[in-house]
């Protein structure tokens, strides 16, 4: 076995690209496709071969990485690769697709006798460009010395979850930590709209949980774009949130539990995106506290 892979992945969008340099900086044959070509051509310059369709994209790849909008959206492209896919092949599915999604991926990967992997991130734009996702991951014991490659490209610590991807145990975990992720996200929003709705200066309320165990590096990262007007290029974009937020409700719903707070987070970011902000970073929902946009 050479150290070298060849990689194919399926959306080069702002997680999709990072993943594609990182996998090329570490000596791996990339091939991409995105359904936008122009957003897969600037990866030619890091030594990726663009392709123009999936199906010539996965042709006689080890692995093939999967990073898209949805389930359905991934589902939808693997079946547009079907002519240049092979039995044996290693598919890496990391799109946040959901748990009834996950097992629709996993029946079309056993159908084409796909190696299955559920192997969803953590992190966004920054650390996928720094190669410091956090990798949750679930499939077979077997196949882990090829895959593992691939992930020790893209993230800086894997965390294993099961050997069977089709039980969406890696999908799980990830929509448990998303679900905190939203609602801290919605939360940094709210306390700046509050304060500004009651002529506090945010600058207080920091100094009074500083050091404290409210404090926290994320709450001051976002606080900080949504204060420096910073929200693009995002690091995660409002519209996938929303999704994510939905499936955070669906998940729980299927197992009778009720997401108050997700399912208001869902109806935040989409309120965020019907004013424009769908394509800012997700700290935007902010503005979802405002009848009108806010100017600050």
């Amino acid at each position: 076995m050479t150290d070298q892979l060849t990689v194919s992945v399926l959306g080069t969008g702002i997680m999709g690209a990072a993943m594609a340099r990182n996998l090329a900086r570490a000596g791996h044959a990339v091939r991409v496709w995105n359904r936008s070509r122009d957003k897969a051509e600037p990866l030619a310059a890091d030594g990726a071969h663009v392709a123009d369709s999936p199906d010539e994209a996965v042709r006689g790849a080890d692995v093939v990485l999967t990073m898209l909008y949805d389930g359905p959206a991934a589902l939808d492209v693997m079946r547009r690769a079907v002519p240049g896919l092979s039995p044996g092949t290693v598919w890496a599915q990391s799109t946040t697709a959901g748990v009834d999604a996950v097992a629709d991926l996993a029946a079309f990967a056993h159908e084409h006798g796909l190696v299955f992997f559920d192997a969803p991130v953590l992190g966004t734009k920054q650390p996928a460009e720094a190669g410091q996702l956090l990798v949750l991951a679930a499939g077979p014991g077997a196949a882990r010395d090829t895959v593992a490659r691939v992930f020790d490209a893209v993230g800086s610590r894997t965390v294993w979850t099961g050997e069977d991807g089709a039980a969406g145990s890696a999908t799980r975990l990830k929509l448990v930590a998303n679900s905190w992720v939203l609602a801290v996200t919605n939360a940094v929003g709210e306390v700046l709209a509050l304060a500004k709705a009651l002529g506090v200066d945010p600058d207080g309320f920091f100094d009074a949980i500083a050091g404290g165990p409210l404090d926290m590096g994320y709450l001051r990262a976002k606080a900080g774009l949504i204060r420096d007007g910073a929200l693009t290029p995002a690091q995660f974009a409002v519209g996938t949130a929303e999704k994510d937020a939905r499936l955070i409700v669906e998940a729980g719903e299927a197992n009778g539990v009720r997401l108050d707070l997700a399912a208001a987070g869902a109806e935040r970011f989409a309120r965020a995106a019907a004013q424009g902000h769908g394509d800012e970073d997700m700290a935007a929902a902010y503005f979802a506290s405002f009848v009108e946009k806010a100017t600050d």
